[in-house]
């Protein structure tokens, strides 16, 4: 069996989204005859709150290895734990390459900086390694807010940083080829190098695990409708469209009272907030928004429980949208928005889940866009669903067909 070193300092019980790739993927790659050592921060160091359940999701064959880190002050000047645990994590990494054989290391980003680490390690012991892109590093300038803002500093800092984290690498990958191709581009103009794109998928074991004494976020008699996680920052045209919509179905007295929207786990993103959105269409009472994360397990129970699912995309045919995973796997019917090129389409479609999917293009017009939504959402709120979702189609997306196409760009490498 061929073992991986895995570095990424995110872990379970930590539950930020990144953790989960390289958790999947760890709980996967014993089937394809690779041993998964997961190189990792000590929780202790985590500066968000923990989700002890989460550690029901990773399998009994990935052996973690924990680091210390510095901590982070009250009045932070580095927050990012791959900066506070670099030259820990470095170290140790060091100690199991001389120990240990290593086939292959795999870095998935962010956190951005551990990937500094790679050229000295691979000029020092010849081992391979790739980088994983969940998001990509070198941001497009339309995202980066105000000259010399922080986001504007990063990604400068990124534009220098980045060729040289990856000048050894032996394969690149990401979720999706259009988050990575721009690094292939920039840094491999006309060489040629391992590159793979497979989506998070889904692991089905866990949405086996039972929680006890879970408390739901909405009323006894309500009919919930959840959104789920991060909201984008390209989402928001498709969010103002949505609530135009139901604005005028509520002016024409056709929504039911008991019919709420819940958008739980949203976070801190840029622009207008959902609750201002709500406000300036006058659904302060049917719209309620809790930005705090929720355990991972907790979602996925409460996508269960719901009467229907909500799930928005962005403007950008790239985005993947690893949440449609967890989203049909509830079983509940999904309304969804995304751009008519993005995978999620697809894959919506090949598990007859499309009933309630408006697709965005370009060249739309707000007032068609909007027409769409209309329609869709009238079906979706206020006729009786129709839902027959073919759960087996998703098999080519799950986590374990990820696994696999990882395992073949490593052993083409090798």
């Amino acid at each position: 069996m061929k073992n991986i070193l895995i570095i990424y300092p995110h872990w379970p019980p930590s539950n930020l989204a990144g953790v989960h790739r390289p958790r999947l993927i760890s709980n996967f790659l014993p089937e394809f005859d690779w041993h998964p050592i997961v190189l990792t921060v000590h929780e202790d160091y985590y500066e968000e709150k923990l989700d002890d359940d989460f550690l029901k999701t990773i399998g009994g064959t990935t052996e973690v290895i924990k680091v210390s880190a510095y901590k982070s002050k009250k009045k932070r000047i580095i927050g990012d734990i791959g900066l506070r645990a670099f030259f820990q994590l470095q170290k140790k990494a060091m100690q199991i390459l001389k120990e240990r054989t290593i086939d292959f290391i795999w870095v998935p980003i962010p956190s951005y900086y551990t990937t500094l680490m790679l050229p000295g390690l691979y000029k020092k012991f010849k081992v391979p390694y790739g980088i994983d892109y969940i998001d990509p590093w070198v941001k497009p300038r339309d995202v980066l807010g105000a000259f010399l803002s922080k986001a504007y500093l990063s990604n400068g800092l990124a534009r220098l940083l980045e060729p040289y984290a990856v000048s050894k690498a032996a394969l690149i990958s990401g979720v999706d080829e259009a988050y990575y191709r721009p690094v292939l581009d920039r840094n491999f103009k006309g060489q040629s190098i391992a590159n793979v794109g497979m989506p998070y998928g889904f692991d089905p074991k866990d949405h086996q695990i039972e929680l006890n004494n879970v408390a739901l976020p909405w009323k006894e008699g309500e009919e919930a409708y959840i959104y789920a996680g991060a909201f984008l920052p390209k989402s928001h045209l498709f969010l103002k469209k949505l609530f135009a919509c139901i604005s005028e179905i509520r002016d024409r007295g056709e929504w039911p009272v008991l019919k709420k929207l819940y958008f739980l786990g949203t976070g801190n993103y840029p622009g207008k907030q959902i609750a201002e959105y709500a406000k300036e269409y006058h659904l302060e009472e049917i719209v309620i928004e809790q930005k705090e994360r929720f355990p991972f397990l907790h979602i996925l129970y409460f996508l269960n429980q719901a009467k229907g699912v909500i799930v928005l995309g962005s403007t950008e045919q790239h985005y993947t949208a690893s949440k449609i995973f967890q989203s049909l796997l509830s079983k509940r019917p999904v309304f969804a928005i995304f751009h008519h090129l993005s995978s999620a389409v697809s894959i919506m479609q090949s598990a007859n889940a499309a009933n309630y999917l408006v697709k965005y293009k370009e060249v739309m017009q707000e007032s068609e866009l909007k027409r769409e939504i209309s329609e869709v959402a009238s079906a979706y709120f206020l006729e009786p669903t129709i839902w027959q979702i073919e759960l087996d189609a998703l098999d080519l997306y799950s986590a374990k067909k990820s696994t696999q196409a990882l395992v073949e760009k490593m052993e083409e490498v090798l």
